[in-house]
């Protein structure tokens, strides 16, 4: 029974590790203004297919944030994800623009 146990452990957790790395993806971001955002202080972001109210790892550089998928996008080639004016402020990307980040 031990080993059966042992067994189902190792494929679970083979199965989640492969679910993760599925997902994961990197690409350019870009963040859009307050117009489309409001002025809020969230860090959101746009998704083309994630579902909305899901929570994303954003990392930059050395910096990683969480922000909630709230909107659909974006839809210009090459860009994987469309961040708020506050969830750009917080990875340090204000300045570039758009920037290569892997999205998790």
């Amino acid at each position: 029974m031990r080993g059966q146990t042992t067994l189902f452990c190792c494929l679970a957790t083979f199965s989640l590790s492969a679910f993760s790395v599925a997902h994961a993806e990197s690409g350019l971001a870009s963040y859009y203004g307050y117009g489309k955002a409001g002025k809020g202080s969230e860090l959101t972001c746009a998704h083309r297919t994630r579902p909305f109210g899901s929570v994303l790892r954003v990392s930059y550089g050395s910096r990683s944030i969480q922000c909630r998928v709230n909107d659909r996008g974006p839809f210009i080639r090459g860009r994987i994800v469309d961040l708020s004016v506050p969830a750009a402020r917080a990875l340090g990307m204000m300045s570039a623009g758009v920037v290569r980040v892997s999205v998790e």
